[in-house]
């Protein structure tokens, strides 16, 4: 009977000083190279993650004007007061 692979094989190419510090780094902390890259790609993931955070951050600050959470209700009706107010079509009998 055949087992299913519950995780995907990737081969991966390095240069020789990098592969080292690679084979290094996974012998002192007792781990294998897979879970070695495992972990690089986690905290790679999550700083990318960070970063894309922080330019929505960044832009949304841009875009404020210098409102606060408290002129939320207020700004609420000066744009619904601007607007006209839309009907909803009836249907015709």
């Amino acid at each position: 009977m055949a087992t299913t692979r519950t995780s995907r094989v990737f081969t991966i190419s390095l240069p020789p000083e990098l592969a080292q510090k690679a084979e290094a780094l996974a012998k002192r902390d007792s781990r294998t190279m897979s879970e070695l890259f495992r972990e690089a790609f986690r905290v790679y993931y999550a700083q990318q993650a960070r970063t894309i955070l922080e330019e929505i951050g960044e832009y949304a600050a841009s875009r404020n004007s210098g409102h606060t959470e408290a002129d939320v209700p207020r700004l609420i009706k000066e744009v619904r007061a601007a607007k006209p107010a839309r009907r909803l079509a009836r249907p015709r009998r």
